[in-house]
């Protein structure tokens, strides 16, 4: 409960004055574009000091090139259209939403989450939920919204405290986006952008979505167990049974052959998939690689649009069955509004991808990945404790930076390069990243969907504050964080790939 009138602790203090210097940062695209005059600035300081580097890739000696020269206004002014337009990220995210979008605009994916959680065994509840949260990322951020209040009212109605069910609901959504058993739309983002700082150094790097693949479906598994127990032994002993008022529970009633649909979208998706491992089988293959074999191959390099199709498939077979698909008009329409709500996505792209640019075209990107690689060596931090450490700076990161993707694109052209300078892939990084954000998503204050998880708790607990709100989150933050180093550590030690054909060295 949030304390009126009394002495605030240490941590309270802590956490409201995060939330207050948070608040106060620019919007992401603000922030990109001050970034961006900052790269500007330092480039012609560096420029001036007769800063060099030499290339790691090529040997070649390279200068700092200062963005406030007329050649660097020259390179502003003709490339910042090119920036846009040829950022990885922008047509990888674009093209995975159409097909994901239209398959929830249609209505499967709130059935598919709200059908799984209502249906399941009273026994298997707390773990249903927690896996459908995880699993809830694929819609985006819907499931942050859509899992904590049907958790609440399953857990209500077999007699458990509906808190508990709002908990574990908004933990597994809030900490689900580094795992899911298929390749989401935060793969294809993630990826762009590591593989764009990637080729800071090596142009020829390519990172696709599906190199955290073994690590992410891992991931589910693991998760799912360690957040029911979380919520079975530390969060419903806390909270108790419920004593709060009786509260109503409705659901809202399904289309009349909702059921019907998602059953003939499962068996559509059964079969697409069928013809792709027919095709990849296939003698002499087009989908293989020249050895016959999956990694490297054209199947992987063109994930992206094979599990686009997979998604218009089931998102269409379910539409035409419900009725909400009645002509060819209609799959355009859905289309069309899944990328409006991609459209603050594109805006903060226009300004990531100038960001990144100028870093890399001054060659600061190159001198701080050579300089940062050097010293670390010279300190002989170059082990697996250096990949936790920047576990840990990356999850205090998160107090201040929430939007995954922004704070990807801030450290990734830092990061990427340097730890390539040590030897690792870029994959790699990307994993010890994406662990870092996900865990303390749920507990920073500056999370938007954190105030509509409250306002869910305070239908059954009007006295329930931030306070409450951190206070149960906090157990499911710090040991999804510590399983998933323990699951990192699993796999680097045991050399399991993180995805085909990734390993964590180069």
């Amino acid at each position: 409960m949030e304390n009126t009138g009394k002495k605030k602790s240490i941590a309270q203090r802590f956490l409201n004055g995060i939330e207050v210097f948070g608040n106060k940062l620019p919007d992401p695209f603000i922030l990109f574009a001050i970034l961006a005059v900052l790269v500007i600035i330092l480039s012609a300081i560096f420029n001036m000091a007769g800063a060099t580097v030499i290339h790691p890739g090529t040997g070649e000696e390279l200068a700092v090139k200062s963005l406030a020269s007329g050649e660097g206004l020259q390179y502003i002014l003709t490339s910042m259209l090119d920036n846009f337009t040829g950022f990885a990220p922008l047509g990888l995210v674009l093209a995975m939403m159409l097909g994901i979008g239209l398959a929830e605009k249609v209505g499967m994916l709130d059935y598919a989450i709200k059908k799984t959680i209502l249906k399941s065994p009273p026994a298997l509840i707390t773990y249903t939920v927690i896996f459908v949260g995880i699993m809830g990322n694929i819609a985006s951020d819907a499931a942050m919204v859509l899992v904590p209040p049907l958790a609440a009212m399953v857990f209500y109605k077999v007699g458990r405290n509906p808190i508990v069910g709002i908990a574990a609901g908004y933990a597994a959504a809030g900490a689900g986006f580094t795992a899911n058993l298929l390749i989401a739309g935060t793969d294809a983002l993630l990826a762009g952008i590591t593989t764009e700082a990637a080729q800071i150094i090596n142009e020829n790097i390519v990172v696709t979505p599906v190199d955290n693949w073994y690590f992410n479906i891992a991931s589910v598994f693991v998760l799912t167990l360690v957040g029911g127990l979380v919520t079975n032994k530390f969060v419903e002993p806390r909270l108790g049974k419920y004593k709060g008022e009786e509260v109503e529970e409705a659901v809202a009633e399904d289309p009349p052959k909702a059921g019907k649909a998602l059953r003939n979208a499962v068996i559509a998706g059964a079969l697409y998939w069928g013809v792709i491992l027919l095709i990849i089988f296939w003698p002499d293959s087009p989908l293989r690689n020249e050895e016959g074999g999956i990694v490297p191959s054209p199947f992987l390099d063109g994930i992206v649009p094979i599990i686009l199709f997979f998604f218009i498939t089931i998102g269409t077979t379910y539409g035409i069955t419900v009725g909400n698909i009645k002509n060819s008009r209609d799959i355009g329409k859905y289309m069309g509004e899944s990328m409006k709500d991609m459209s603050s996505y594109i805006v903060l792209i226009f300004a990531i991808a100038q960001f990144i640019a100028y870093f890399s075209w001054s060659n600061i990107a190159t001198w701080i990945a050579v300089n940062g690689a050097e010293f670390l060596k010279d300190i002989e931090f170059t082990g697996i404790g250096l990949i936790i450490g920047y576990i840990i700076f990356t999850a205090l990161m998160n107090f201040l930076i929430t939007s995954g993707s922004a704070k990807w694109a801030l450290e990734a052209p830092v990061f990427v390069p340097m730890f390539m300078q040590l030897g690792y892939h870029p994959a790699f990084t990307q994993v010890a990243y994406r662990v870092a954000d996900s865990s303390t998503n749920i507990v920073t204050p500056l999370m938007p969907y954190m105030v509509i998880a409250l306002s869910f708790m305070q239908k059954y607990d009007k006295k329930a504050g931030i306070g409450t709100f951190i206070s149960l989150m906090l157990p499911y933050s710090v040991c999804f964080l510590l399983t998933w180093i323990v699951l990192i550590l699993i796999f680097f030690f045991l050399g399991i790939p993180f995805g085909p054909g990734i390993d964590p060295y180069l």
